[in-house]
Order: C-alpha cells, then sequence, then structure tokens
C-alpha cells in the first residue's frame, strides 16, 4: 500500500498554494480590472519616465545608439545654453502674469454667477466653453489672425481711435503679451472650481455680518476669501503647473520659431524643438527632468507657505 503522509517541504508547498488561491480569490478579479490602468502605466508612463532618465545622461539623435556622457547634457544647459535661459525667461514672465490673472477673471465671475438669476446655466456654460477650446489648434490659429497686423484687434482699434495698430504676434514687445491674453481667456476651469467652493460657503455668515454693517467688500475680504483659501490654493497649484507645460499657444501662434526674436520661446516649446527638430533626445530629456524639478520646487514652495494663508474647517486652532 502506497502511504500518503506527505514530506515536510510537501505540505509547505500545499500551504503556500492555498495561500496564494486564497489571495487570488479576494485580489485577483480587482486586479484583472485594473490591468489596462496597470499597463498603461508601466508601459507607456514609468516604462518612458526611466528611459528618458537615462538618456539624459547620454548623447543620443535617434539614428545611432546612445552614447554615455554623464553630466554634460546638464552642465551644458545651466551654463552655457544662453536660449535655454532666455527660455526659462520667458516661461517666467507667463507664469507670473498669466497665471494671477486668470485666476482673478475667474473668481471675479465665479462670484457675479453664483446668484439665482434667470439663465445663470446658459451664462456658467458660455463662459467655461472658452477652457474647452482655449488649448485647440484652431483656436490658436485664430488667435495668431485676430492679433494680426490686419487682425480684429487693429481694426477696432483703427475704427475707435484711428490708429494703426503693429502685428502684434510679430512684434517682440507684444508677441508674449498675446499669449498672456489668451492665457486669462481660458478662465473657465478654475471658475468652476471657484463657483464649487463658493457653494459651501454658509449664507447665514453673510447675512450676520450684514446685521453688523459689514459691507460686500469687508464681507469679501473677511468672509470670502479665507473661507474660500483652500480653492484659491488648488487652483493656484494647478495652473502654475499647466501654465510652465504650456505648449500648443506658443507654437501656433510663432510658427514653431519661438519668434519673434525667441520672445515667445517658452520652455517646452524650446524642449520640442531639441528633441525633434535638432534630434538631440538626449539633451531634450535632460531638460524635461530639469523642467521636472522646476515645477516641483514651485509646487513645494507653494505647499510650505500654505500653512500661513490656507485654513480648513477641520482645523483646530
Amino acid at each position: 500500500m502506497e502511504s500518503t503522509i506527505k514530506s515536510p517541504q510537501e505540505n509547505e508547498d500545499h500551504t503556500w498554494r492555498v495561500r496564494l488561491l486564497k489571495i487570488w480569490r479576494r485580489n485577483g478579479p480587482g486586479y484583472l480590472f485594473l490591468l489596462p490602468w496597470l499597463i498603461g502605466f508601466f508601459g507607456l508612463t514609468l516604462g518612458p519616465a526611466i528611459a528618458s532618465f537615462y538618456l539624459s545622461f547620454t548623447n543620443y539623435d535617434l539614428l545611432e545608439p546612445a552614447r554615455w556622457t554623464g553630466l554634460s547634457n546638464y552642465k551644458f544647459a545651466f551654463f552655457n545654453d544662453a536660449r535655454l535661459h532666455k527660455s526659462l525667461s520667458v516661461t517666467f514672465t507667463y507664469v507670473m502674469w498669466s497665471v494671477p490673472l486668470r485666476l482673478s477673471v475667474a473668481l471675479a465671475l465665479a462670484m457675479v454667477l453664483d446668484r439665482s438669476v434667470r439663465g445663470v446655466s446658459f451664462y456658467r456654460a458660455t463662459f467655461y466653453l472658452p477652457s474647452l477650446l482655449g488649448a485647440s489648434v484652431a483656436v490658436s490659429v485664430l488667435w495668431r489672425q485676430i492679433f494680426g497686423s490686419e487682425g480684429l484687434v487693429n481694426y477696432l482699434l483703427l475704427l475707435t481711435t484711428g490708429i494703426t495698430g503693429p502685428s502684434w504676434v510679430t512684434h517682440p514687445d507684444y508677441a508674449l503679451s498675446t499669449l498672456i491674453v489668451l492665457a486669462v481667456w481660458q478662465f473657465g476651469s478654475p471658475m468652476i472650481i471657484f463657483l464649487a467652493g463658493l457653494r459651501q460657503i454658509p449664507q447665514d455668515l453673510y447675512e450676520a455680518s450684514s446685521m453688523d454693517g459689514a459691507g460686500s467688500l469687508r464681507q469679501f475680504y473677511r468672509i470670502t476669501l479665507p473661507l474660500l483659501a483652500p480653492v484659491i490654493f488648488f487652483n493656484l497649484v494647478l495652473q502654475t503647473i499647466e501654465a510652465f507645460k504650456t505648449f500648443t499657444q506658443a507654437f501656433i501662434v510663432s510658427g514653431g520659431t519661438g519668434g519673434p526674436v525667441d520672445s515667445t520661446m517658452f520652455y517646452s516649446l524650446y524642449m520640442y524643438l531639441e528633441a525633434f527638430a535638432n534630434f538631440r533626445m538626449g539633451y531634450a530629456s535632460a531638460l524635461a527632468w530639469i523642467l521636472m524639478v522646476i515645477i516641483g520646487i514651485f509646487t513645494s514652495i507653494a505647499f510650505l507657505t500654505s500653512k500661513y494663508w490656507v485654513y480648513y474647517e477641520d482645523e483646530r486652532r
């Protein structure tokens, strides 16, 4: 008769098989549903990021194998690339002007639309529409025509004042300003978020302050801004990151050159030109990681300073 007594090794293997089977029955279906996302994350996000980090230390032009060069790409970027420094100046100027102006316009319109008036839903949808179209190629082309030498802006300027305006998009003193105006025009997304935040502020506070004699301006500074601070902080971080990544508008308006005289040479546009015009993929990868560090620094500063001006209701003071 064959013995049915199992060895300790066989018992241990059987125990592990039972455990794995239980884990699979408990978590397996969930991971199967997550499989498309996991494939996308590792294949389209994490994998390319790791490859880009490696290529940032190489000289790679897509035609020949990557050649390891160490920190030479980063040294050239920090100390020798004058055009990169110009693109950083343009990008910082764009961020510092476009983000506060966009948030200010978005908050102002959100407060106007946060009222129970007839047709307010239609107005909200209308004001939100530019954010759906603002980053598209078609709108960028239209913007270039509007601010051209024979565009709508110059036509209205000539009609109302008799002044013949320049070609705003090809003048080095005004080209960046047209892109800032375009960015401010795309206020719909932060406006919707501000609207949601305004709806969370108790109306009792406004009624009580009115009884104490507080006017609209005092209510805005003493009630609206403090209670809306978390929403302002969220919009500030989000819009700052998006401003640093601006590409389509500058590419279309400048014709893909960053002109005139590199006045619209945004960082992302310069990175694109280095990669796909000059085929310096290794250097472009280094620029991508530098941009990530810059965005990380600005985001960290925002979080570190938020404790001085952002108030949350569940905080105990």
